[in-house]
């Protein structure tokens, strides 16, 4: 018997079914995949970008703050040099008013130069009168001054010890004021770097010292612990700074900033967990499903149905999802009809699950650049405009804006008070400002104002009046508040972008320093 051989054949709408089905999936996955690439690096860089600019702004204040203590010792230092007449109540009563005025140290002493320790303030802590050794005696043998690593204390207490050499009239060395601060109990440097520790995002910082110890914690029980293994203390102490993606000592991976604090060798360390960041990547993905999946459903349950009657409009159709897929815009979308029914209500379904992918990721483009608490436009949105405007080469000027006190309104009102003073903060300036120029929430209680064809003089006068109408209505806990603001213009300040913000931030910074509730204009060689 003759064997017949068959050969098994697909029917073209078979084949057209197939092609279309297998099209639809992968544009999905792809579309999936190429958006989930892409919000993971916008968000890295973005939270990578926001811990440098907190690490910097935690290591100038750290900066600063211990300038301040070493002039406050090196003032007494030289009152007590014209002042050698003054007896030990005298001087006693020098270091009590030093350190109930400034609240700098936990504690203040006079050591002579044989070591003993005259005067202490406060007396509870029971040393007067004793010689010391160890590390303060070596202090002392240096007569220059000194700040040393984390030492236990004769009084048993982790400590920082800050010395200034005190000298006679006559040049001769009469020991040391040292400022001592307790690591593991309240001082200025603790209410300074223990102002919203751990963010809901799990965001926290700590600063070390030069041989890899923890020096502030948001667990104060790891305060003293050595980090060294730390590839990024490592980096901090040799004087860098810095953005990378690390594992800590603990074994969690983490987004971080690192920034050196010059006047001590400290460094202050900013870190956001990736298992925070991968959870946002989830919800932005199940999102981007349930607006993607509906219209591809319904574009491949059309696909299935019409498909035995589609043959010439098949390429056509096939590329506009490709296209789609690739990930390039489509803009040009022909609605020609055809003559065959069924291949034109196909076409015309691709044509409105397009436009619907396309502008549900415009929908989420648009809230990925928006504050969720005050509806303005974010850091995100704020660098697209800044670059949009050098491009065009337009002159505007930036004015950054800080809400006062901000922690305070937290802790006696409560965070969602201070979200309340947030929204009505960004209501506020809204409702001032022109319909060209754009308002930005920064971050925290930050807030950016750009005004374009606007020069630093004519900023100063709407900062002004932003100033004032601020501090004097009610916001929502019943009390006005207040905001310091900082100016540059863009090119007159400089043609640098970062540049331009940072000037702002010093005038910003300026504005603090010199009370609060005012606003400073950058100048060159300020």
């Amino acid at each position: 018997m003759k064997r017949i051989k068959y050969n098994r054949k697909f029917k073209l709408t078979t084949l057209l079914t197939s092609l279309v089905s297998a099209s639809v999936i992968l544009t999905i996955i792809i579309l999936l995949g190429a958006s989930y690439q892409s919000e993971k690096r916008s968000l890295t860089n973005t939270y990578l970008s926001l811990n440098g600019s907190k690490s910097e702004k935690i290591s100038r204040s750290v900066d600063s703050l211990f300038k301040s203590m070493r002039l406050s010792l090196v003032e007494t230092t030289n009152y007590l040099a014209k002042n050698s007449e003054l007896s030990d109540e005298d001087i006693q009563e020098q270091l009590e008013l030093l350190r109930n005025n400034s609240r700098y140290f936990n504690s203040l002493s006079w050591i002579d130069e044989t070591g003993l320790i005259r005067n202490i303030a406060p007396l509870s802590v029971g040393l007067k009168g004793e010689k010391v050794t160890g590390i303060t005696r070596d202090v002392l043998d240096l007569k220059v001054p000194t700040l040393t690593k984390p030492y236990i204390a004769p009084s048993g207490r982790l400590i920082v010890l800050m010395s200034e050499p005190l000298f006679d009239s006559n040049g001769n060395y009469r020991g040391i004021i040292g400022g001592s601060i307790y690591l593991q109990e309240r001082n200025v440097l603790n209410e300074i770097l223990g102002n919203d520790i751990i963010g809901e995002d799990g965001s926290y910082y700590y600063v070390v010292g030069p041989g890899g110890k923890l020096l502030f914690h948001p667990y104060t029980n790891r305060i003293g612990e050595d980090v060294i293994a730390n590839p990024m203390v490592r980096k901090v102490i040799q004087g860098q700074s810095g953005v990378q993606r690390v594992t800590n000592t603990q074994g969690i991976s983490m987004l971080a900033a690192y920034n050196h604090i010059p006047e001590t060798g400290w460094g202050v360390i900013q870190q956001t967990p990736v298992s925070y960041i991968n959870e946002l990547l989830k919800k932005h993905t199940k999102q981007l499903m349930l607006y993607a999946l509906s219209p591809f459903l319904f574009l491949l349950f059309l696909s299935v149905l019409l498909a035995r009657k589609l043959a010439k409009p098949f390429h056509y159709l096939a590329d506009l999802v490709n296209q789609l897929a690739s990930g390039e815009q489509v803009l040009t979308l022909e609605k020609n009809s055809h003559w065959n029914r069924e291949a034109d209500l196909l076409t015309k379904s691709v044509l409105i699950a397009i436009d619907s992918v396309q502008k549900n990721n415009t929908k989420l483009t648009e809230e990925a650049m928006t504050d969720p608490l005050t509806e303005l436009p974010n850091i995100r949105k704020f660098q697209e405009v800044l670059e949009r405007f050098k491009n065009e080469e337009k002159s505007f000027s930036l004015v950054l804006i800080d809400i006062d006190h901000f922690k305070a309104v937290n802790d006696n009102f409560g965070h969602k008070a201070g979200d309340e003073v947030l929204k009505y903060m960004a209501k506020m300036v809204s409702s001032l400002i022109r319909d060209s120029d754009v308002f930005f929430r920064y971050g925290g209680e930050e807030f950016v104002l750009l005004l374009p064809d606007i020069n630093s003089s004519e900023a100063y006068e709407i900062a002004e009046r932003i100033r004032i109408k601020v501090s004097k209505r009610n916001t929502p806990i019943g009390e006005p508040i207040t905001i310091s603001l900082g100016i540059a213009d863009y090119p007159q300040a400089t043609r640098s972008l970062n540049d331009l913000f940072r000037f702002a931030d010093k005038a910003l910074y300026k504005s603090k320093n010199e009370g609060r509730n005012r606003t400073t204009i950058w100048f060159i060689g300020s």
